[in-house]
């Protein structure tokens, strides 16, 4: 046994706030709009629906699920769970949630931290238009 790890691309945005208590998401979408309080990418290479069917089955299985959020030198480490009721289907979000809700945007449950728990620094980092995010989501098989 051992890992499956991806990586998804987006980059960061003027309205990235980082206050939702919740949840953190990323999208492929350009924009944010003033609701978007839980964003913390835009412009995203892959939603939930393009990711491989490796990761997509190891997430089901319900075990660790550990993302890693780096941009403009600063990072920070989420630790969520998997659920077998994870569908993975939709085209332009991933959403990583504290609460057990499962739709086609949720790619993990049950996490440590949510936007509004990231590390201030790193945020910062996330409101500007040029700063590369990288996501990296590392599922234990």
């Amino acid at each position: 046994m051992g890992k499956i790890v991806e990586i998804i691309m987006a980059r960061g945005h003027p309205r990235v706030t980082a206050k939702h208590q919740t949840t953190l998401m990323i999208t492929k979408d350009r924009e944010v709009g003033p609701k978007g309080d839980c964003i913390i990418g835009v412009a995203a290479n892959n939603g939930a629906a393009k990711l491989s069917d490796e990761l997509k089955s190891a997430v089901r299985l319900g075990g660790a699920v550990n993302i890693t959020i780096e941009a403009g030198g600063e990072t920070d480490k989420i630790h969520a769970r998997g659920h077998p009721s994870l569908t993975l289907t939709h085209h332009k979000d991933l959403v990583v949630r504290k609460s057990m809700f499962v739709c086609g945007r949720t790619l993990a449950v049950n996490a440590d931290k949510a936007a509004a728990n990231l590390s201030k620094t790193l945020v910062s980092k996330l409101c500007n238009p040029s700063t590369e995010v990288k996501l990296t989501i590392e599922v234990e098989q």
